[in-house]
């Protein structure tokens, strides 16, 4: 496994929803602080690494997320059974009969979401979607009492379980926690790819916390960072599968790094995007341009802090998102990392103003 797949295997296996992303914090503190002139931290647990401009005085900010969906145990029945409250958006049909991780105190315990066997379920219920709220964890004990002595407590983290795999074709590459490692990973390597050159902007890229809910931890670093400009970096749809169709939605799978013209929480800053658009063709960087009316990133929080900071969103196309298991291509993971390189090595002063203006 070479060195990009490891760093892809190391955020994605590591544990962290929403309100606990305290050990994908320390994973990213480990590759920023190599590649940074300095660490930027706020008080919830967002994590930067900062190159200061060598001229000029704006700031962009490249903003992942550490969170990823999960659960959290809201109690454990006389028998043993997690019951449970969904962190994020979850759709219950990619739920039932799933493996979990039980994230306790003194370990990680291997729990399933149970689900009954069809031989005893009537032909109208096997229509019918099972309600979250009638949901379980099994993790093999007989009681509470075990429960509670293999180090489960109301409170505890709970995530998909799903190991950083390669797939048939290495460059679709299988994992838990694309939403939004993926954005993760690129803010380390956009630095990686900078740290022998000089940049003509302070670039302030890493991840906030608590996107998945409600986009959180993105107020708090737009308020610690005061950038000029943001990018929130963040997977998209992908539109390529059985199913799903492309007169909704743009975004195939190895066509190149997305870029959203709006959706529920941003329209994409006119000026922002028309120099990416430029930009994007001038260096040949592939890309696809999205629109879609639901969901957000974190640009919807950046791009209304302070005064206001003109933001855009840069994702890839990604698979089966919201659910134990995402794919993505890694040749979009690269073009994203490109393009918002790029980016940086773009922008000075003079060009944000024009920017803004």
């Amino acid at each position: 496994m070479d060195k990009q797949l490891q760093m892809m295997k190391s955020l994605t296996d590591a544990h962290g929803i929403s309100g606990f992303e305290y050990d994908v914090k320390k994973v990213m503190q480990g590759y920023l602080e190599p590649v940074s002139d300095e660490l930027v931290q706020d008080n919830l647990g967002g994590i930067f690494g900062k190159r200061n401009a060598k001229e000029g005085s704006r700031t962009l900010l490249i903003g992942g997320h550490l969170d990823e969906i999960g659960f959290m145990v809201t109690r454990i029945d006389d028998e043993g059974f997690i019951r449970f409250t969904p962190i994020g958006g979850w759709w219950n049909q990619v739920m039932l009969s799933q493996r979990m991780n039980v994230v306790t105190g003194s370990g990680v315990l291997t729990g399933v979401i149970g689900s009954k066997p069809p031989h005893v379920l009537s032909q109208e219920a096997r229509k019918k979607p099972v309600d979250m709220k009638d949901m379980f964890i099994d993790i093999g004990v007989a009681s509470k009492e075990e429960a509670e002595e293999a180090g489960v407590k109301v409170g505890d983290m709970i995530t998909p379980h799903c190991d950083f795999t390669e797939m048939a074709n290495k460059d679709y590459l299988l994992a838990k926690a694309w939403d939004n490692r993926f954005g993760c990973g690129v803010a380390i390597e956009v630095l990686e790819s900078l740290k022998d050159e000089d940049v003509n902007i302070n670039v302030v890229s890493g991840a906030t916390v608590q996107e998945e809910v409600g986009l959180r931890g993105a107020k708090v670093a737009a308020n610690k960072v005061k950038p000029d400009l943001a990018i929130a970096v963040d997977v998209g749809i992908s539109w390529d599968t059985p199913g799903m169709s492309e007169k909704d939605g743009t975004g195939k799978m190895g066509d190149g790094p997305l870029v959203l013209l709006l959706d529920g929480s941003n329209i994409g800053h006119v000026g922002f995007r028309r120099h990416v658009e430029q930009l994007a063709k001038d260096k040949d960087i592939p890309v696809q341009w999205s629109a879609i009316t639901g969901g957000g990133t974190d640009s919807g929080a950046f791009h209304v802090s302070n005064e206001g900071v003109p933001s855009i969103s840069i994702g890839v196309p990604l698979r089966y998102m919201h659910s134990n298991v995402s794919i993505l291509n890694r040749n979009d993971y690269n073009n994203a990392v490109r393009l918002v390189t790029e980016i940086v090595r773009s922008l000075d002063d003079s060009k944000v103003e024009e920017i803004i203006w």
